[in-house]
């Protein structure tokens, strides 16, 4: 109301001045013609790429919250589930980057984990320490499941609900010691996805570590 009171004092001072309406209607006019462009500029443009940075802004600070993860739970977790990887030995030396990996390495060693995540086996490790640690950790997972911030990072989202399907999944079985052919295999395609996604997450966290904090 305060702008377009301000408008309207303007109007009147340029016509009490000029004594012009004619070209008081031809410039509000084009003003009023040009304002549709302003909007699109302001929305489609401006709009966006203060969003983006806000988003960008929101990502870095996530990257707590998966650091947060990793020195909870992640990286024990990560630890437990190699022993299912029947390539663990090689795996493990593209899972620790040095100081000279470019974006390159990262996204070389990412697409070798993710591709060793198929050949995981649930009968291969200790599934009923994997058990045990996910279940003790079930109450951490749904509290970092509870941060709505946490829904803008897609990629450590999915690993979140991944994980927790594992541990319901395990935890849901009584006896692992006598699992049926069908309850391994079920396992183990549990086991592929939240690995892959563990493996792709702790190679973009580590990622972050080099930029941010070399």
């Amino acid at each position: 109301m305060g702008l377009v009171a301000l408008s309207l004092a303007l109007f009147a001072l340029h016509y009490a001045v000029f004594q012009d309406p004619h070209h008081l209607a031809i410039f509000t006019l084009h003003d009023l013609a040009f304002l549709p462009i302003e909007v699109l500029i302001v929305t489609m443009v401006i709009h966006e790429l203060i969003e983006h940075r806000q988003k960008r802004s929101m990502l870095e600070k996530l990257n707590m919250v998966i650091g947060a993860f990793f020195s909870e739970a992640g990286g024990e977790l990560l630890e437990r589930m190699t022993e299912f990887d029947p390539d663990r030995e090689e795996i493990s030396r593209d899972l620790i980057p040095t100081a000279d990996w470019t974006d390159a390495d990262f996204a070389k060693a990412t697409k070798r984990a993710v591709a060793s995540a198929g050949n995981m086996d649930a009968r291969l490790g200790d599934i009923t320490g994997l058990t045990d640690f996910l279940v003790g950790k079930r109450d951490f997972f749904l509290r970092l499941l509870e941060n709505p911030n946490v829904l803008e990072h897609e990629q450590f989202t999915d690993l979140l609900w991944a994980v927790f399907h594992l541990t319901e999944e395990l935890s849901h079985r009584e006896d692992l010691s006598t699992l049926s052919e069908h309850d391994l295999e079920h396992l183990s395609g549990d086991l592929r996805r939240a690995y892959a996604l563990l493996t792709a997450q702790w190679l973009s966290y580590l990622k972050h570590l080099k930029k941010s904090y070399p």
